[in-house]
């Protein structure tokens, strides 16, 4: 929060005209912002990794459940050759004890077929040694799937309960000012820029301001999810340059650093939120005209759950 908070105090004194400050100075917090400025691609870094990890690990679901379904169908195919040579084995004992009572011509016949049946018994006590291992991994396996199947649906319920108590915090604002819905196991809070800022600026307005406090008491209490603020724009250039404003991805992480601010002094934990900017470069419709235009310009809030449960058992396997 320090690092932004910084972040903020030399831009507002590098823009403002009427402040002169030395070369030294200018050096000093030129640094400093491209130390921010790293620090905030880091983390950016980081929750891409932590993204990428849930699709792998929805990845090693659908193996696992897979490979159960394999096991499934080897265990039934054993069960069934090993009946077979139960019945087999089952003819060839009956004629070996019909042997047994033949004249001794037969002899012969009754040593070979007294082998055979030594070979299948022995081939028939294999396949049911196999048939047990199996049956002990595949019930292994399928207490694994269920144990995750549980987890996910739990998440899943969390995540729907969560998307409830965001939208019941903010009934009172309109359906065109904010959404709230649920894509890919995570909260989506998009934030239209007219309820929070005027364009160009960074300063969130006090309509904007209570909504994100009720959002705030929303989220405070859940220590166990993670909140991205995300801020975006559309490709129209900004009106005013500035040392620490260049364009709209400057724009658009600025934007989303005074919102973080209000979040974690209204309650959320500074560990559990990272804001960062898109700029321009992930629209929701073309920049092709004004309302769309208008659409582009947003703030997404993205509340990710904590999936250690998951990674755990898969830990494990």
């Amino acid at each position: 929060m320090k690092l932004f908070f910084k972040l903020f105090i030399l831009t507002v004194l590098l823009t403002a005209q009427s402040c002169i400050v030395s070369k030294q100075k200018f050096d000093d917090m030129l640094a400093q912002k491209v130390k921010a400025e790293g620090e905030l691609a880091e983390k950016a870094e980081q929750l891409d990794k932590a993204e990428a990890r849930l699709v792998e690990l929805e990845e090693a679901r659908t193996k696992l459940a897979a490979d159960t379904t394999a096991l499934g169908e080897q265990k039934r195919l054993t069960q069934s050759q090993m009946a077979e040579l139960n019945l087999e084995y089952e003819k060839l004992s009956a004629y070996y004890k019909n042997l047994m009572t033949s004249s001794g011509k037969m002899n012969r016949d009754l040593i070979e077929q007294r082998d055979q049946l030594f070979a299948i018994q022995e081939n028939l006590d294999n396949t049911r040694k196999l048939n047990d291992s199996l049956s002990t991994s595949l019930l292994e396996r399928e207490r694994k799937v269920k144990e995750l199947e549980t987890i996910l649906a739990n998440k899943d319920k969390a995540v729907q309960d969560l998307k409830k108590k965001i939208s019941d915090a903010l009934l009172g604002f309109k359906e065109s000012d904010l959404t709230v819905n649920v894509k890919n196991g995570k909260v989506y809070v998009s934030l239209a820029e007219q309820l929070l800022f005027r364009s160009g600026s960074i300063e969130v307005d006090a309509k904007g301001v209570s909504a994100l406090q009720q959002l705030a008491k929303a989220l405070k209490d859940h220590r166990d999810v993670q909140v991205t603020v995300e801020g975006h724009t559309d490709n129209v250039p900004i009106g005013k340059r500035s040392q620490y404003m260049q364009d709209n991805w400057d724009l658009s992480v600025m934007r989303a650093t005074s919102i973080t601010r209000i979040l974690t002094n209204a309650g959320v934990k500074t560990t559990q939120i990272t804001a960062s900017g898109k700029g321009e470069f992930s629209p929701l419709a073309p920049n092709t005209s004004d309302p769309n235009r208008q659409k582009n310009r947003r703030t997404e809030i993205i509340v990710t759950p904590h999936l250690d449960e998951l990674f755990k058992i898969l830990g494990t396997n």
